[in-house]
């Protein structure tokens, strides 16, 4: 009788080593597979990876983690990157360089959240009444409301003060896609993993090293190290199917993950299944811009703090690279849901930050501009738009064959704890 230890090792091939990826080829060598993972890139980390440029060593945006990103934290302490060494944990907070917004304590998220509301500055009592009446309504309905609301649609009754320092920034930050056109089921489902996941659930996770330190290159070493083989600037040309097998570019494979972008998957995948592919290639995407600007006297009171947005000031946030990065006098100015600047040109989206910045921290960021901007960087695919109702493609795509990212069919918007849920469940229904 045949046990276990007879069974040939299933030979799994996953395409991509983004995040997604990268968390399938783990789980797949965890399940016993022969992984063989190609990266079309010169380096793993797909859209949240350290790249070089003309100007110096920088991320491609400035990503940040929620405590309730429990698969992504798991999966950094897997392959031998500690969470606790290369993230600064803080109370979520979204206060303002002038001060006001809000900051939550210590403690059990939904009573932290209540506290922080009741303390938050610059609002008016009946402000802050309206809001914990309006998010007690959401949780009585379960975080649940009707899938084509959207945020605007969902904070209408809230007071304008509330939407504009709080809802606006968190739905940005969140979804990357303005209240006016994103998922109000979406979230809801976030504010729910955040307020219901836990003491720590809602803490923000700002990195501390680069973000290729954080999974990419600790995970690439972690799979190389476990016999898997790692190809870098290696594009897939061919996906066939042969049999009960897939042959890509050629070599055979038990199983497939798709774990590149929509937009490449799509290519491999429309011969295959062509309304999986006409589904993922419908998506839309929102991008991200970042300004690395230059003061050497600014200190910031937060390593992270809001910034009031609008048609002439374009960045949502400020990050002081100082405090997390041991960058001093560098301060990443993010643009997020930047559709509407990157269609204005990305130089002038460049000039109004930098206005921007100017007029906020008044005294600072003073130089000439080919002095203060340090670098300027537009991620035109950053994420979906994560509008109402959207049809996402789903998981499966043909017998052996899955696909894995942030861009498929899930209850989360396009974040690295989406991009690492959805390599992990690829992995398992092929393992």
């Amino acid at each position: 009788m045949s046990g276990p230890a007879d069974r040939p090792q299933p030979r799994i091939a996953v395409i991509g080593a983004g995040w997604a990826g990268l968390a399938a080829a783990v789980q797949a060598v965890q399940r016993g597979a022969a992984v063989t993972l190609f990266e079309m890139a010169p380096q793993p980390g797909g859209r949240a990876r350290q790249v070089e440029t003309a100007a110096g060593t920088f991320d491609n945006g400035q990503h940040i983690l929620i405590g309730a990103y429990g698969a992504t934290l798991a999966l950094m302490r897997q392959v031998g990157a500690d969470p606790q060494v290369l993230l600064q944990r803080r109370p979520l907070a979204l206060a303002y360089p002038d001060g006001r917004g809000l900051v939550l304590p210590a403690g059990a998220p939904l009573p932290a959240f209540a506290r922080a509301v009741l303390a938050a500055r610059g609002w008016r009592l009946v402000d802050r009444l309206t809001l914990l009446r309006t998010a007690a309504g959401w949780g009585l309905r379960g975080f649940r409301c009707a899938p084509g609301l959207t945020v605007q649609q969902l904070c209408a009754s809230l007071p304008a003060a509330v939407r504009q320092d709080l809802v606006e920034p968190l739905c940005v930050a969140a979804l990357n896609t303005p209240m006016a056109q994103a998922s109000a089921q979406v979230f809801l489902r976030v504010l729910h993993d955040a307020l219901f996941s836990g003491r720590g659930s809602a803490d923000l996770l700002l990195p501390l090293a680069p973000l290729s330190a954080l999974l990419p290159a600790p995970a690439w070493a972690w799979l190389q190290r476990q016999g898997a083989t790692c190809l870098a600037g290696r594009r897939v040309q061919a996906l066939v199917r042969s049999g009960t097998a897939w042959q890509v570019d050629g070599e055979d494979f038990d199983g497939v993950v798709l774990a590149s972008s929509a937009t490449e998957a799509a290519r491999l995948a429309r011969p295959i299944n062509p309304a999986w592919a006409q589904t993922a290639a419908a998506l839309r995407y929102e991008p991200i811009v970042t300004a690395w600007l230059h003061d050497a006297t600014l200190r910031l009171p937060q390593p992270m703090l809001a910034l009031a947005a609008g048609d002439r000031a374009p960045a949502q946030f400020v990050f002081d690279l100082g405090a997390l990065a041991g960058r001093p006098g560098v301060f990443a100015f993010v643009v997020s849901g930047a559709a509407g600047w990157v269609a204005r040109g990305l130089p002038a989206c460049g000039q109004a930050v930098l206005q921007q910045a100017r007029q906020v921290f008044a005294g600072h960021f003073a130089g000439p501009d080919d002095q203060v901007q340090r670098h300027l960087a537009a991620e035109r695919r950053a994420t979906f738009a994560c509008t109402p109702a959207l049809q996402r493609p789903p998981l499966a795509i043909a017998p052996g064959l899955v696909a894995a990212g942030d861009h498929v069919a899930g209850p989360y918007p396009a974040t690295l704890e989406g991009a690492v849920r959805a390599g992990q469940a690829a992995a398992l229904a092929l393992c």
